[in-house]
């Protein structure tokens, strides 16, 4: 129901707004057609405030908290983590004329003594997180030539530091399925 609502808001903004090319209506229908694929696989991970996915200009982003993903300081997927991506894979294997931005994310604290040795810095560590990621999806049938990898580290807090609920919330890996046409 609410994918057929978003074809029809697109349908009307086009006849309210003029003549539209056909590639750019199509364009904007298969990103609806996506987030409303992605929205499906994630429904209990979004329920449970621990995926979040936005349809931004341009751009569908997919964040998922670390705690579905990696057991906790880990940089290894846990088989919940391949379970939630291993149901995204599909979708995003089929997706034509776009490129899957996965990037890692921490909290400030540094890295702990046991993490010292491998990983020098929250960089480091978020861009592991991020190369898991994107391993899985390659694994479950993902083109490797549309994902790109990044490691933020402790850049660009969605929440503050300060608490434990806070650095939970900044440590995630966001998926940006962003269109090269």
């Amino acid at each position: 129901m609410k994918f057929r609502n978003t074809v029809l808001a697109l349908g009307v903004s086009v006849l309210i707004g003029g003549c539209v090319s056909d590639s750019k209506y199509n364009k904007e229908v298969n990103t609806a057609d996506t987030y409303q694929q992605l929205n499906t696989q994630l429904s209990g991970e979004l329920a449970a405030d621990q995926a979040e996915i936005q349809q931004l200009q341009g751009v569908i982003r997919v964040t998922l908290a670390n705690g579905i993903l990696f057991p906790e300081g880990g940089w290894q997927l846990s088989e919940k983590g391949k379970s939630t991506l291993d149901r995204l894979a599909p979708v995003l294997a089929q997706l034509a004329g776009q490129r899957i931005e996965v990037k890692g994310y921490t909290d400030n604290l540094p890295i702990g003594p046991e993490l010292r040795d491998r990983f020098p810095n929250n960089v480091a560590l978020s861009n592991a997180r991020a190369q898991s990621v994107a391993a899985e999806l390659q694994a479950q049938g993902v083109p490797p030539a549309i994902l790109v990898v990044t490691g933020y580290g402790d850049a660009d807090p969605v929440a503050s530091n300060d608490t434990p609920q806070g650095r939970a919330k900044n440590r995630r890996v966001v998926m940006d399925i962003v269109s090269t046409k």
